[in-house]
């Protein structure tokens, strides 16, 4: 049932050609969504904040398939003077300040990267006659604390954001709404969606890289708090399959305009737990109890606690779940490092990332 619905949104008849404008090129998500598409025959424009194209995009043999831009959608004559240069079809837009701790310092950045770069990117696109479907990622965040007992979200739930990177998202998706409005029609789908994990993501400091590496003995792993709280997790293809699932369906159906959608596994994992399940997959008992020992007694301050998702309204609308269970994620995505790190030294790569 999931693969015959998955067919008809991973179409090649329907991709094929298609100019998609990718930004957040270099992170994690874009990279391995600019590689599905590439292989279902989409002309990729790639936004990044970084002059050089990512490691990612070179082990994947993908990064001179992609028309690659270096600059800041902060600049909005730059940014609109690249996305004008096209017949843009689809925007799947990923670019943000995406570190909760960095937030929590650098909370001007932040709010500049994802509220500013949000409406810059809607404005264009706005005048943009070509566009027929604009997907945004914003966060599970914009909801802000809620009891445990109330969780998984709901898209129905109000937002009450308090903490930077929070706050950042929901003015977004409050900015996207605007424009899907009656008096702008623009048509946008905001997504909400779980932690996401999986290959290519070179951001060493998050839980499931952080914790993969310890294994590999490349670092020691970081403690988060007591471990105890508790997140949902997507793998990466789950949600690549999602955004492609959302483009088709927006660009065939105007009427979607506006929508917003949750995505997450309906399940809560403890950081405890998950750094359980990575050491239990790599036979490293030792090593967990160690980490184990190592974890604080106290929260972790400027942080939600608690937090996943469910999928129901995704699954009404287009029978979409996920397809990876967490340790089968887990699996794919460390025999993914482990060949990676292989080809780049460590310590050479974190000092180019």
């Amino acid at each position: 049932m999931q693969t015959k619905i998955l067919k008809k949104y991973l179409n090649k008849n329907f991709w094929n050609n298609k100019t998609v404008l990718i930004t957040g090129i270099n992170g994690f998500i874009g990279g391995n969504l600019a590689k599905q598409l590439i292989n279902l025959g989409a002309k990729i424009i790639g936004i990044s904040n970084k002059k050089n194209k990512n490691k990612f995009l070179i082990y994947e043999g993908i990064s001179n398939k992609i028309k690659f831009h270096n600059l800041d959608i902060k600049d909005f004559k730059k940014l609109s003077n690249t996305v004008n240069k096209y017949k843009i079809d689809i925007c799947i837009h990923l670019a943000a300040q995406v570190d909760v701790t960095v937030a929590k310092y650098k909370p001007h950045e932040t709010f500049e990267s994802n509220i500013r770069g949000t409406y810059n990117l809607l404005e264009i696109l706005r005048k943009h006659k070509y566009i027929r479907s604009i997907i945004m990622a914003s966060s599970d965040k914009a909801y802000g604390e809620y009891n445990i007992s109330d969780l998984p979200y709901k898209e129905t739930y109000d937002l009450r954001p308090l903490y930077p990177y929070d706050v950042s998202k929901a003015s977004g998706d409050m900015i996207a709404k605007s424009y899907a409005s009656d008096l702008f029609k623009l048509p946008v789908i905001i997504t909400r969606f779980a932690n996401i994990y999986g290959p290519g993501q070179l951001n060493f400091t998050a839980l499931i890289p952080d914790c993969i590496l310890a294994n590999e003995g490349y670092r020691k792993f970081i403690p988060r708090g007591n471990g105890k709280n508790k997140r949902d997790f997507l793998y990466v293809e789950d949600v690549c399959n999602l955004y492609m699932c959302l483009a088709y369906n927006l660009y065939k159906n105007k009427n979607l305009r506006g929508e917003i959608f949750n995505a997450g596994t309906k399940h809560g994992y403890s950081v405890d737990q998950i750094v359980k399940n990575i050491c239990q997959i790599n036979s490293n008992t030792i090593l967990y109890k160690n980490i184990k020992k190592n974890f604080a007694n106290k929260k972790l301050s400027g942080e939600i606690e608690h937090q996943f998702m469910n999928y129901q309204k995704l699954y009404k609308y287009f029978k979409w779940k996920p397809l990876y269970g967490l340790n089968d994620g887990l699996s794919k995505t460390i025999i993914w490092y482990k060949d990676f790190l292989k080809k780049y030294n460590y310590k050479m790569f974190i000092e180019k990332l």
